[in-house]
């Protein structure tokens, strides 16, 4: 919240549902417009303060606010004014639309062309406003509640507040198996023309037809077995045939968009045929694709996530070979006999002789292996697979890269991988590297290497290595398989050369998140994420990352560290030359080498500098801006803060003593003080003292900009001084310092125990709800959760179409072929699959003959004997 207002009477160009013209209004301003909120949500009031206590806990719904602008006035609302507008009381917002408005009408009724005309208008929603339902349907009345007394309490409001959702639970309930085996008209295909067309029909009535099956023979339908597929088709026709005259029960009758027509059709008696021939028999894709699936919805049992509506059926008629009876068998007992009996031998021979170019081992890449290992891909003379990844295995990995154990913890990705694939398939032909794949490595995967490959396969975590795989697939014209997952989310494409769009035609970056203002981090934060932001970022980044580094690069040569720093922003360099001053700085008070004393002294003088004297300094220029100005500073998000206090301590305060002091110790390479009795003591023995805080003469940054470089001039002169200084120092004499590498998951570094004090000393300077050590590391560690299922399943549907593709379906179209775009956690509405979009054309600028249009496939190649070329040679 950042700020609150009660309108007397409702305007009537302000547009409330539910709210009459003229009522008295509660508006909220909310600091983030994409807050998600939409009308009729129940959030719950939380950290009002300033005699708004009272309303802490409290639930109400909360509306829309939207407000009548004339058309022709034609307002930007993506525009700087209208945004800048927007910043102004609600009030004065709603007065400038009036006065706008007026205008515009006055203008309307004077021409008379306009005559028993309405007056244009459109609906302008204000994000970043909500309107408070005081008095609800749902029981949530704030009027009736004895510490709310009237409407007035909200025009208390000066700073602070949270609106919290509440989301109300939805009930869904469940028919049994057997009727919805018979009372499901249009069972769901994943691919969505298949089920406009009704071709679950089909499949819903096999089950059904197999069951039967089942319950006469006691044993399923054998595999390639003539007489038990003729009694399962029979079966299912005599299911389809007693269930139409029924009115919402399965059977072959027309569907058109989805929709039963009531009018009978021919039952596809082949593709029956085929799953009862095909029954017994199992794909690798199929089975990953099922399993993530199904384990997902045992999941949401718990109540998390919306379940599935019941069926989601999924056929791929491509896949089976039945033309010619030797090409799915006799089978001889082999591991792939369930693979050659639906593909074919063929299938089996060229699946062989694959190679493959696995780009990745993490949780993506860990099923990829296993899926290729179990397929046989790579196991003839001229098949092989190469898997690369740079990583090497953490202990956070285990929960999800199910390759690696315990004692793989700390080796390449790739290596132990390949070599617990190999021992599930001996005859696999697999190579792990430990290269990156990128322009510094095309020495090793250079042309020779890129054109023995059949395909490529993407399992990488960031859109640049995606960008340049891409590229070098789209250069030797090599199909590549891409997908990815986030939490409960995937998507997978199938890129084809000259048949589809490359990865690199559509526009992708890393940067998912949204951005929080650098001046809300370090001058006005009111959330915990900002505490935590603020910590990585500033703290931990300044004092045991960068600051670390750049002395290192000055100590080991200095002249060498001068010349990079004028290759540096301004913002940088005055950062660095800081950074190096102060580490030399803390020398010279240490009196030469740094002990541990030292130590815990730093993290001390840290700790008064961040928490408490930044904290006076930003509270006295405030309280200055103030009486020149006579406006009140601290309103909105922006909350006052307090300063810690050594003489009054909070248990935080030894918490960050203890972490700081240890992660200096480790810059500085000095044994470090696990036992707390022990680093109690030492503290107790050095008699640290606060010292008497005094306004500073550095100027306070209070403005709401970004600007982090804004200071030139004398900063500009302090920095040559700095430079000045260094110069003159002799680095031969100067400690060694060892820079951190933020690692989340080692418990014994420190890094997260500093982060989690120190955002939470930031959080109780704000007076800001506390983290918990798991969110801090979450957050700061950038960790989204990777969930097996969610991988399993779309690492399922990649292989499927890896099998298409070792088939050469890709000469029959890219329609053979399946993209998907698949959230697990949101019931059957978001299981989406399609076909891959056709390459993007390029305009030439030219007119026929010539032509008009190319793709990013398309290259021209030029031979030449002699290896230079004139310009004019070139052009003609």
């Amino acid at each position: 919240v950042s700020n609150i207002e009660i309108l007397v009477e409702k305007p009537k160009l302000l547009e409330v549902s539910g709210a009459k013209d003229g009522e008295k209004v509660v508006i909220v301003t909310v600091a983030q417009s994409d807050h998600g909120l939409e009308d009729g949500d129940v959030v719950v009031l939380e950290d009002m303060r300033e005699g708004m206590e009272g309303l802490n806990g409290k639930c109400v719904t909360v509306k829309r606010v939207a407000i009548a602008s004339p058309t022709a006035a034609k307002v930007d609302t993506r525009g700087v004014a209208f945004k800048t507008a927007l910043q102004l009381p609600t009030a004065s917002v709603i007065s400038n639309f009036e006065r706008q408005y007026d205008f515009y009408k006055t203008t309307f009724d004077e021409d008379e062309v306009n005559a028993n005309k309405k007056f244009p208008v459109r609906t302008i929603t204000i994000f970043n406003r909500l309107a408070l339902v005081l008095d609800d349907d749902n029981g949530n009345s704030l009027l009736s509640d004895p510490q709310v007394a009237s409407i007035d309490i909200f025009g208390r409001y000066q700073s602070g507040g949270l609106l919290n959702q509440v989301r109300p639970p939805i009930v869904k309930e469940y028919r049994s198996l057997a009727d919805t085996l018979e009372s499901t008209p249009v069972p769901q295909m994943l691919r969505g023309e298949d089920w406009e067309l009704g071709k679950g029909v089909e499949v819903h009535l096999s089950i059904a037809a197999v069951l039967d099956f089942h319950e006469s023979h006691g044993f399923w339908p054998r595999l390639h077995n003539k007489d038990d597929e003729n009694e399962v088709v029979a079966a299912a026709k005599k299911i389809s045939d007693k269930r139409k005259e029924i009115e919402g029960l399965c059977w072959s009758q027309s569907i058109q968009y989805g929709f039963p027509m009531g009018e009978p059709r021919d039952l596809d008696e082949k593709r029956i045929g085929r799953y009862a021939r095909l029954f017994s028999t199992e794909l690798t894709g199929f089975c990953a694709f099922l399993g993530g699936a199904a384990a997902q919805e045992v999941i949401k049992a718990s109540g998390k996530f919306t379940p599935i509506e019941q069926w989601v059926h999924h056929d791929e008629e491509a896949l089976v070979v039945d033309e010619c009876q030797s090409n799915i068998g006799p089978l001889f007992g082999s591991r792939y006999d369930h693979q050659i009996a639906i593909m074919g031998k063929d299938f089996q021979a060229r699946a062989a002789n694959q190679r493959v170019f696995l780009v990745g081992c993490g949780a993506l890449g860990c099923e990829y292996l296993k899926g290729l290992a179990l397929m046989g891909i790579g196991t003839g003379k001229d098949g092989k697979i190469w898997v690369t990844d740079m990583d090497r295995i953490e202990v956070s990995n285990l929960s999800r890269q199910f390759l690696f154990r315990q004692n793989d913890v700390g080796h390449p990705k790739s290596v132990r991988g390949a070599m617990v694939v190999k021992r599930w398939n001996p005859n696999v032909n697999i190579e792990a590297l430990e290269k990156k794949v990128g322009d510094d490595s095309e020495d090793f995967f250079n042309d020779n290497f890129w054109e023995s490959l059949d395909v490529c396969w993407n399992a990488l975590d960031n859109v640049q290595a995606r960008q340049y795989t891409d590229a070098r697939c789209l250069f030797y014209s090599k199909p590549l398989l891409e997908s990815g997952t986030l939490g409960t989310k995937c998507n997978h494409e199938v890129i084809l050369p000259f048949r589809t769009s490359s990865y690199n035609d559509g526009k992708e970056s890393d940067d998912n998140e949204a951005q929080i203002a650098m001046c809300t981090l370090r001058s006005f934060p009111y959330l915990p994420k900002h505490c935590i932001e603020f910590a990585k970022q500033a703290y931990f980044a300044d004092y045991f990352e960068f600051g670390p580094d750049v002395y290192e690069t000055f100590r080991k040569d200095p002249m060498a560290f001068f010349e990079q720093l004028d290759t540096m922003e301004p913002g940088e360099q005055s950062r660095s030359l800081r950074m190096i001053k102060s580490f030399i700085d803390l020398q010279e008070e240490a009196g030469g080498n740094i002990d541990f004393k030292g130590c815990v002294r730093i993290a001390f003088n840290r700790m008064m500098k961040d928490f408490r004297n930044s904290i006076l300094d930003l509270c006295h220029s405030a309280d200055e801006m103030e009486k020149s100005s006579g406006k009140k500073f601290w309103t909105g998000t922006k909350r006052r803060p307090r300063p810690i206090d050594w003489n009054d301590p909070i248990p935080e305060l030894m918490e960050y003593l203890y972490s700081t002091s240890n992660l200096y110790a480790s810059i500085w390479q000095v044994e470090v003080v696990r036992s707390r009795e022990e680093f109690q003591k030492i503290v107790d023995e050095m008699k640290l003292e606060q010292h008497q805080w005094e306004p500073s003469n550095e100027k306070v940054d209070l403005s709401e900009g970004d600007n982090e470089d804004g200071e030139s001039g004398a900063a500009g002169e302090d920095d040559e001084k700095l430079k000045g200084d260094l110069y003159k120092v002799d680095a031969s004499k100067l400690q060694p310092a060892k820079p951190q590498e933020f690692e989340k998951d080692d418990d014994l570094n420190f890094h997260i125990d500093f982060l989690t004090v120190a955002t939470n000393l930031r959080s109780w300077n704000y007076d800001i709800k506390a983290s918990a050590r798991h969110t801090v590391k979450v957050t700061a560690g950038r960790i989204i959760p990777a969930l097996a299922t969610t991988t399993a399943m779309v690492c399922g549907l990649v292989d499927i179409e890896f099998c298409k593709l070792v088939m050469g379906l890709q000469s029959q179209g890219s329609e053979k072929f399946l993209n998907s775009n698949i959230n697990l956690a949101a019931g059957s509405g978001n299981f989406t699959t399609f076909a891959p979009d056709p390459p993007v054309p390029i305009s030439t600028g030219l007119e026929a003959p010539h032509p008009e249009t190319f793709t990013s496939w398309d290259k021209i190649e030029i031979s030449r004997k002699t290896k230079e070329m004139s310009v004019e040679e070139l052009v003609n």
